[in-house]
């Protein structure tokens, strides 16, 4: 979440906890970052986000934060343990760094040994984060460089990681959101004059306009839609976004190899992909075989839950 002013997130992540094993299978381990100015508040846990009782205590601290990332973990390469947990964090020109990962990058095996940015556990999204650290410190540096300089390095990095597989990411230092597709996400944009939302895994809704003033602008991303009752903008496979101030600031494309367009088309074929996703799939192919159409199809993912682990 990216937001113009510090918001607290108690409504979202009520209904993001949820899929850590209630209404999803992402039950292997979950986490949260707040920003504050350069550095962030960090809270990770192993078990699942639906059962946890430190999830339980996030939902009930309003935290205020003008960039956060949370998420919630389906276990594709590396054990169930702490150190595998996401957001991961770096620090990179004196400020605190987090990245959070969905997808599954296999026989992604990059050489780190002579950098500064070294895994502590053993998944494919870390290493694929220290990648895109030392990429951009070696690229810069001296200093930070102007965001748009920086969105522009991050574009040329992300694009080789996700020749290897899927690389859907949340990135962000405190001053910008990034946030890359390879195959589904999703995000929204709050603004005045603000309405009612309501939780599409949770049967709880919220007026934000109670809460919020003209100042406020809020952007919020998600592998699926949170809300049943909101517009959602799907990104385009390979999008590259950079969010401030609660609202999108630069865009651009990566190149998307075929065998990760595959997985879009065939969540199936994607084991980091939603039990939702998969359903959709297994759904749309019995049409072949029997007399369900692809209306119906289309109404049976409608009425499930949509799973994200972002």
């Amino acid at each position: 979440m990216n937001c113009a002013e510090p918001t607290d997130v108690t409504f979202s992540f009520t209904g993001f906890a949820a899929r850590g094993g209630l209404t999803d299978h992402h039950k292997d381990g979950w986490g949260i970052a707040f920003f504050e100015d350069k550095a962030c508040r960090l809270f990770l846990d192993h078990q699942s986000s639906a059962t946890s009782p430190l999830a339980e205590m996030v939902k009930r601290y309003p935290i205020k934060s003008k960039n956060t990332i949370a998420h919630i973990r389906k276990a594709t390469q590396g054990a169930i343990l702490l150190e595998n947990s996401h957001p991961f964090m770096r620090e990179l020109w004196g400020r605190h760094w987090i990245f959070a990962h969905n997808g599954d990058l296999p026989g992604y095996a990059p050489t780190l040994e002579d950098g500064v940015y070294q895994p502590v556990g053993t998944t494919d999204s870390e290493r694929a984060f220290c990648v895109l650290m030392q990429g951009l410190r070696d690229t810069f540096p001296g200093a930070q460089p102007p965001l748009p300089e920086l969105f522009e390095r991050l574009a040329e990095l992300t694009e080789d990681i996700t020749s290897h597989g899927v690389f859907n990411f949340l990135l962000s230092n405190g001053q910008a959101l990034f946030a890359h597709c390879s195959t589904r996400l999703h995000y929204l944009v709050r603004r005045w004059p603000f309405s009612t939302a309501h939780l599409i895994d949770e049967d709880l809704s919220i007026d934000f306009a109670k809460y919020t003033t003209p100042e406020d602008r809020v952007a919020v991303i998600a592998t699926q839609p949170l809300t049943d009752d909101e517009v959602w903008t799907a990104f385009e496979p390979g999008q590259l976004m950079m969010f401030q101030c609660g609202d999108v600031a630069a865009s651009t494309r990566v190149k998307v190899p075929e065998i990760v367009l595959e997985k879009l088309r065939n969540p199936s074929l994607d084991p980091s992909a939603s039990q939702n996703c998969q359903r959709a799939a297994a759904v749309a192919a019995s049409t072949a075989l029997g007399d369900v159409t692809l209306a119906a199809a289309a109404a049976e993912v409608a009425a499930g839950d949509d799973p994200t682990d972002f």
